[in-house]
């Protein structure tokens, strides 16, 4: 796997390397948020390992700039939760909070790489109701009108869809969409239901396609 490793501190940024080249990742570093910009650009990678506590642009910036141009994964890591819901908003596949061992990043890597192999297979259109989800072009219409969706609420929306009319419990939305029953909370999961209802144009209080079912989980309708 190419990996991009956009990594401030020098000490860190070297052990990765060595780390990496020994478990047969190629990496290469950059020391700054728009040194990683212009390699994203110039070469392709598999996933970036992306440093929020850069010393030039702020991470969610960088991940904005690059979103502009790449559909790279991005893992995004940082010294506490703090930045996770704007770095998850802005277009993150997943999120390490420092310091992590070997193994998680990882297995982090694995998950990841796994997600984006399956995201680009083919797959099925899917309707509900004014619902349209095309999942081999990764666009989703409402009454004819593109949603502008963040990659994981695609994710979700077309999981759901794919299962419409079921209830899905939260464990299942993590193992599946997240492919982490264990990594990805409750409130990872909550936050991105909350933004999908947002862009469906409906909210928990006054729901339309996404049913939450209390203490089972939620299922997605045909309001019509």
């Amino acid at each position: 796997m190419r990996v991009l490793l956009i990594e401030r501190h020098p000490t860190r940024r070297g052990a990765l390397e060595r780390m990496l080249g020994g478990h047969g990742h190629h990496a290469r570093a950059a020391t700054s948020g728009m040194d990683g910009l212009h390699q994203a650009m110039a070469d392709p990678f598999d996933v970036i390992l992306l440093d929020l506590e850069l010393p030039d642009v702020r991470g969610p910036v960088v991940l904005k700039m690059l979103r502009a141009f790449s559909d790279v994964a991005v893992i995004a890591t940082a010294s506490s939760h703090e930045s996770m819901d704007e770095i998850m908003d802005a277009g993150a596949d997943d999120f390490l909070v420092k310091p992590y061992t070997a193994e998680q990043l990882l297995a982090r890597l694995r998950i990841v790489g796994a997600r984006v192999e399956a995201a680009a297979a083919p797959g099925r259109a899917i309707q509900v109701g004014a619902l349209h989800i095309d999942q081999a072009a990764r666009v989703a219409h409402l009454g004819g009108h593109e949603l502008a969706l963040a990659r994981k609420e695609f994710d979700l929306l077309a999981y759901l869809a794919g299962k419409a009319g079921q209830v899905v419990s939260k464990r299942e939305l993590a193992a599946k969409v997240w492919s982490d029953p264990y990594g990805a909370s409750d409130r990872t999961v909550n936050v991105h239901l909350s933004w999908l209802r947002h862009k469906l144009g409906e909210s928990a209080a006054a729901p339309r396609f996404l049913r939450t079912v209390r203490g089972v989980g939620i299922k997605l309708i045909d309001p019509g």
